[in-house]
């Protein structure tokens, strides 16, 4: 009997990407990358001859920038959705500051649109002087006004709104509600509080001189 040949062992390549990996696959950086403040045309051209896996698995100090320029475009949507203060007036105009240095104004204003549908929201961003604006239908603008004017040229078009006149409460007002519903005074922890907040967030104009810098205590104090 003839013995049957075996085939030969695969070698597994040692940057073989399984599911997620750590980095961004090409088609999501070709998306994407193009919302850092730093985007040139000249980096997508390399990202489309380097091949996923080593994109993926930082194989290069060009995955690892690339990367990394990904990571801060996301962290900066990701902080405005959590940390932008705002308020509602009468008209159903919902606004607030944000900072954002990279293109994601879109993002915030649809996180903001998701929770607050019938609603206006009105983004005033310091960095570039201007106004992002989504409507009840999802339609995005900017527009080259202060947030006070942008309010202003909007509410005078819209309807009083009863429903908003009960909840015209500030950032504050909120937070001290929240936390004192929550908070169990034999358990008060200042120094865990105050770490669960990136040190980046408490220079956003949501957090400037915000409550929550009042939750300190003499004996932390150094830590902060």
């Amino acid at each position: 009997m003839m013995k049957s040949m075996k085939e030969p062992k695969r070698k597994k390549d040692p940057l073989e990407v399984k599911g997620r990996a750590k980095g961004y696959s090409c088609e999501e950086l070709v998306k994407n990358l193009k919302r850092h403040s730093s985007f040139s045309p000249i980096l997508i051209q390399q990202i489309k001859k380097t091949p996923n896996e080593v994109l993926r698995n930082f194989g290069t100090p060009f995955a690892k920038k690339v990367n990394k320029m990904m990571r801060e475009v996301f962290t900066e949507a990701y902080r405005a959705k959590q940390f932008t203060r705002t308020k509602i007036n009468n008209r159903g105009v919902l606004y607030g500051i944000v900072l954002l240095r990279h293109k994601v104004m879109d993002l915030v204003l649809k996180y903001f649109h998701e929770r607050w549908p019938e609603c206006v929201v009105c983004l005033y961003n310091e960095h570039n002087l201007k106004t992002g604006i989504i409507n009840e239908n999802g339609s995005i603008i900017e527009m080259n006004k202060s947030l006070k004017e942008t309010i202003e040229y909007i509410s005078k078009d819209r309807e009083i709104f009863p429903y908003f006149n009960d909840i015209q409460f500030s950032g504050e007002e909120i937070f001290e509600t929240l936390y004192n519903s929550q908070n169990i005074p034999e358990r008060e922890n200042y120094r865990y509080f105050r770490s669960m907040i990136p040190k980046a967030c408490f220079e956003l104009p949501g957090m400037r001189g915000g409550v929550e810098k009042q939750f300190k205590n003499k004996k932390i104090n150094d830590y902060f």
